[in-house]
């Protein structure tokens, strides 16, 4: 695709149209809510309104919204992943970013597949089921190229620990070209996931000054690309720090929009990562557009309006406090465990990480949390292995069918983790989640719940719809 090509979906005139157009009356904001509560999702000029909410009163209505929505699509869910890092070699000038080519301070790190392994095999033994693969952009001839990605998927899919394996892989990984998507594809990966950073062309020409991430247009066609080579599940994001979040936005509508024009479909989950502190970056410590935790609430509930039934990613950038503040207002999915340095979960290298964590806290912990605050922590791959993804997943989930099959995959998948995996304390408290959980559902999927929760009990391990 060429620059011509993005430009005719991607258009920062007429997001700064619609932003200084935006109505900001009380009427306009009731009407957009009451909008968002039939769960059809909000326009441009919808985000618009609420991006420019203000007011206590209005703050409130919108993130009660948002927890209306939040649960009657999602329910009490909340999926949980690590990212497992394997190389932080990196041929690019993120000037945010620890792992920049510049940095000479960082000690760079590329696992070999033994690495890879050891690292893999310890998330598993903590109990994770869903990994996200993050690499620096350093592939060359030297470390083996493209070949080294198709490598580290096969690693992490061959552990088999005592106490299990990874079910599905999703990846974080810089933009190839259609072929090589095709092979991602084939090499099992479930969500491809790629952040544009920013959509402001003179900020992102601003950080990014070095390297193959340098060309917007490549980076901001690599979904087209991905969705071309069949890989009809998603994710997208934005860098929140470095322009005007209200503008990142509505750049992010605007992407969503050309994807469901083209391909039927948008993007499957949306990350929404601020700014952290990062080794030898300036500009991670005095951000560009710095994003309050206010209005990163507000960034987190007029997504969940805007985009019901697409999946928000939190990591653990975030402190503990503020996650805790941010699960009911729309947040899906979150890590959990989180490091962000190769070798770092065996405990075998000493680079440093790509930023600066907020929570630190196990996955146990952040599992018994979960289950004290009527959340059902799921680690289920069920959707990814039985081919509900992209519209396939879409149509199940517009008129609320896919609750049939996510709610039982969830108390399931968490028993699984509570005989396995956790704490007494953690046990005890999940297990009267699980209870409280099935009084609430269906009598149909109550039903399935209890078959499929008796055979995890007799010692069956990945039963899932």
């Amino acid at each position: 695709m060429t620059q011509q090509q993005t430009s005719d979906w991607l258009n920062a005139g007429t997001v700064d149209d619609i932003l200084h157009s935006a109505v900001r009356d009380d009427g306009r904001i009731r009407e957009v809510l009451q909008k968002a509560r039939e769960l059809k999702g909000l326009d441009m000029a919808d985000v618009a309104a609420l991006c420019h909410i203000a007011a206590p009163e209005q703050i409130e209505e919108l993130f009660a919204t948002a927890r209306r929505v939040k649960e009657e699509i999602y329910g009490h869910r909340m999926v949980l992943f690590a990212p497992l890092y394997i190389s932080n070699v990196c041929g690019n000038e993120c000037t945010y970013c620890a792992f920049r080519a510049s940095n000479k301070a960082l000690k760079r790190t590329a696992l070999d597949m033994e690495g890879i392994k050891r690292d893999t095999a310890e998330l598993v033994r903590q109990g994770h089921k869903r990994l996200l693969l993050v690499a620096g952009e350093g592939y060359s001839a030297a470390n083996g190229g493209f070949r080294y990605v198709l490598d580290a998927i096969a690693a992490v899919y061959d552990v088999t620990d005592a106490s299990g394996n990874i079910r599905r892989l999703n990846v974080n990984l810089a933009p190839f070209d259609v072929d090589e998507f095709r092979q991602l594809k084939q090499a099992g990966i479930g969500t491809y996931q790629l952040f544009q950073e920013t959509y402001h062309r003179p900020t992102y020409a601003a950080v990014h000054t070095v390297g193959k991430k340098r060309d917007y247009d490549w980076r901001a066609t690599a979904l087209d690309r991905a969705m071309h080579a069949g890989i009809d599940d998603v994710g997208m994001g934005v860098l929140f720090g470095l322009h005007d979040w209200r503008f990142e936005l509505l750049s992010l509508m605007q992407h969503i929009a050309h994807l469901e024009e083209v391909f039927g479909v948008g993007c499957h989950t949306i990350s929404v990562p601020r700014i952290e502190p990062a080794d030898h970056s300036d500009v991670s410590l005095a951000p560009p557009a710095p994003v309050s935790d206010l209005d990163f609430k507000k960034i987190i509930a007029i997504l969940r309006l805007a985009v019901p039934y697409t999946g928000l990613i939190l990591s653990t950038r975030e402190s503990a406090a503020i996650r805790r503040e941010c699960y009911a207002l729309g947040v899906s999915q979150i890590s959990a465990g989180s490091r962000t340095n190769p070798g770092g979960y065996s405990g075998e290298e000493s680079a440093a990480g790509q930023f600066q964590l907020g929570d630190h806290r196990s996955l146990d912990e952040v599992v018994h949390e979960l289950s004290t605050m009527g959340f059902i922590p799921s680690f289920c791959t069920a959707c990814y292995r039985l081919g509900r993804t992209g519209q396939d997943f879409m149509d199940l989930a517009k008129p609320g069918l896919i609750k049939l099959k996510c709610d039982p995959n969830a108390v399931t998948t968490f028993q699984e983790y509570l005989i396995d995996y956790a704490s007494e304390s953690a046990r005890c408290d999940g297990e009267r989640a699980i209870d409280g959980e099935l009084s609430g559902m269906s009598a149909k999927a109550r039903k399935t719940s209890e078959r499929m929760l008796a055979r995890i009990r007799d010692g069956r391990r990945d039963v899932y719809c």
